[in-house]
């Protein structure tokens, strides 16, 4: 694999090859693809989004497609923590020598707390990515990143028993998403994601019925990409912490965008369910992309835009 510093980063003092990371939730545990192609050339990987048992996920049909996107339903369908700490952790490592992101979900404080503390002992994980997207069920369901206070009360509590850099993975569904992304940087976050999914439905006109079981999910695809970039460039503008940008990427010029905003790293979802090879496609199109626009290096547009 040729090395290009000119596409290098850091996050949180993590030397990161290119700034490409394959989302939570649309890479698997990375084994999988890692059949397709070598996965070495990926900046880094979030795994599977994981919680303390194991989940079969929501009632099928899970998927329903859209003009520029998709909604899933999919419910966080994983092995649970201790399975993912025993077995997909060092089969991942069996084919990547990259940082690894950890990304927790959890349904309540304790269960964040307990799956970060695990975690936080793995020494092939580089970086926490907590979701905070998952509805609270101590407190009517309210998803816990829909709150200032609440993303901050769980930002602190998962500080109070890790070490590793703690990025927490913010919801689109709010008013004001630069107040819940400050609230999460004065309780210590060292980073933060943005954006997940935004909250979509379609409907079968001829069965007059939902598409997905659960009636409503998560909207992703490239029509996301301009209200990932709006609030990517929001909180960039308001917070000091390093930003993971995710939400519609589908180009090397993308991801040139979604810097100059004020990411620091790139996640790409939705894409790599409709193109197994997107990640791979597009660090290799980004140096012919920086060359285009006289960019010498990724390091000096992070934020360029104010």
């Amino acid at each position: 694999m040729v090395i290009n510093d000119k596409l290098s980063v850091e996050l949180c003092g993590i030397h990161l090859s290119n700034p490409i990371i394959p989302a939570s939730g649309t890479f698997g545990f990375g084994t999988e693809m890692a059949e397709l192609y070598d996965i070495n050339i990926l900046g880094a990987i979030s795994i599977k989004g994981t919680t303390r048992e194991a989940r079969f996920g929501n009632p099928t049909p899970r998927i329903a497609e859209c003009e520029a996107g998709l909604i899933n339903s999919v419910g966080l369908q994983n092995p649970g923590i201790d399975k993912v700490i025993s077995t997909e952790l060092p089969n991942l490592r069996k084919y990547f020598r990259n940082p690894i992101i950890a990304n927790i979900s959890g349904f309540s404080l304790d269960e964040y707390v307990e799956c970060c503390k695990k975690i936080n002992d793995e020494e092939q994980v580089e970086i926490i990515e907590v979701n905070v997207s998952c509805p609270n069920v101590h407190n009517g369901g309210m998803a816990f990143g829909t709150s200032a206070e609440s993303a901050a009360k769980v930002t602190q509590a998962v500080k109070d028993v890790t070490t590793k850099p703690v990025f927490i993975k913010l919801s689109p569904n709010v008013t004001d998403i630069v107040s819940i992304a400050r609230a999460c940087e004065d309780a210590g976050a060292d980073g933060l994601t943005l954006i997940n999914t935004l909250l979509g439905m379609r409907i079968d006109t001829a069965r007059r019925q939902p598409i997905v079981a659960n009636k409503m999910g998560g909207f992703s695809g490239v029509a996301i990409f301009p209200v990932a970039l709006r609030m990517v460039y929001q909180v960039a503008n308001a917070c000091k912490i390093p930003i993971i940008g995710c939400g519609g990427i589908s180009s090397a010029n993308d991801v040139i965008e979604m810097m100059m905003a004020g990411a620091t790293a790139i996640q790409v979802g939705a894409e790599n369910l409709r193109n197994p090879y997107a990640c791979k496609e597009i660090i290799e199109n980004l140096p012919t992309a920086m060359e285009k626009l006289k960019i010498d290096s990724l390091k000096n547009i992070i934020g360029i835009v104010k």
